[in-house]
This record gives structure tokens, C-alpha cells and sequence, in this order.
């Protein structure tokens, strides 16, 4: 007998029943299993976006929460099996039960921002990027001479800059004339 197909065969069936009795035996609260949602993470110049597989469960049975730089999917998907007196199953390969995924986010995103939505069993979260912060240019002061204080007099036997200027230009501070000045400094 031929098998095909990497589903199929009888490893695949002895390994499903062990994935089954460890489920069963270590799974979630009540005796049912927790599973783990298959996850693809993108991201671009603009944000990181979390895409999350989810068939069969509706949006609210699903709780995104982000916390100190965490960000924590959790949910549960329930079983829609009812074996009671109509037959039974021979095999169940679909997961049912709480499932938790938790994501380390990096430094500049933008926590407040993050948004998510849900469409065709496909959960996507997106988590913007934060502007990155601009360095800032901080002003040395010299510590051995005495700040000027801002308002203060200038001492009258040191003229202000502007007086050397006005003298240096020939204009000793009145209003300019095309006449030449007289006073000549010696």
C-alpha cells in the first residue's frame, strides 16, 4: 500500500495521537488544549503589522492587550464537534482551545497607536512606528567665569558692543548724517 502525502500514513497518525495525549494530558483549564495560531510579522518603513491565523473563531473570542512593551494575543477557538449519537470521528486534526501568543515590541513603536482588525479569519495588528526622536544640541557653559545676568547694566567703563561698533564705524550713536564727524579721537 502506497502513501501519499505528508499528512497520511501511519507515523503521522502515531504522531497526531501523541500531540492528542499531551494536549489532553498538559492542554488548558477543563481538560481542553491550548494550540498556537500560525503568525507572519511584516514590516515596513511605517509600522510593524502582525497577521494571525484564526479560521473558525470569531472576533470576540479574540483580546489583543499591549503592556510594558508586550504584546499579548489570546483567544479561544471551541470545538464545533458533537459525538454523541450520531457516529464518531476516526480522525481530528483541527486545534481547539485557548491559544496565547506574546510579542516583544521594539523600542520606538508607538503603543497608544496600535490598532487591529479582523477579516476572514485572518487577525491583523498593526503597530505604528514612532517618530524618532532628534538630537539636540546642548549649550556648554563655561564654568570658571560668572554668567552675565540677562537685564543687567553693563559696567560704565566697559562699553557694550554695540558702542564699539557705532565708534568703530564712525557713528558715535546718533542718527546718521552724510555730514562727516567732526570730533576726531586722538
Amino acid at each position: 500500500m502506497a502513501y501519499r502525502g505528508l499528512r497520511s500514513g501511519p507515523v503521522f497518525g502515531l504522531r497526531r495521537e501523541i500531540d492528542r495525549l499531551f494536549e489532553d494530558t498538559f492542554g488548558g483549564e477543563s481538560g481542553r488544549g491550548s494550540w498556537s495560531p500560525p503568525v507572519d510579522i511584516r514590516e515596513d518603513g511605517r509600522e510593524i503589522a502582525i497577521e494571525v491565523e484564526l479560521p473558525g473563531i470569531k472576533p470576540e473570542d479574540v483580546d489583543v492587550t499591549a503592556e510594558n512593551g508586550v504584546l499579548t494575543i489570546r483567544g479561544e477557538k471551541r470545538s464545533t464537534s458533537t459525538e454523541n449519537n450520531e457516529g464518531r470521528y476516526h480522525i481530528v486534526e483541527r486545534s481547539y482551545g485557548t491559544f496565547t501568543r506574546s510579542f516583544q515590541l521594539p523600542t520606538g513603536v508607538d503603543e497608544k497607536g496600535i490598532a487591529a482588525e479582523f477579516n476572514d479569519g485572518l487577525l491583523v495588528v498593526r503597530v505604528p512606528k514612532a517618530a524618532l526622536a532628534q538630537p539636540r544640541r546642548i549649550e556648554i557653559r563655561n564654568s570658571g567665569s560668572q554668567p552675565a545676568v540677562q537685564g543687567s547694566p553693563t559696567p560704565a567703563a566697559e562699553p557694550s558692543r554695540s558702542t564699539e561698533r557705532q565708534a568703530e564705524s564712525g557713528n558715535g550713536g546718533g542718527t546718521s548724517s552724510s555730514k562727516p564727524n567732526s570730533r576726531t579721537r586722538s
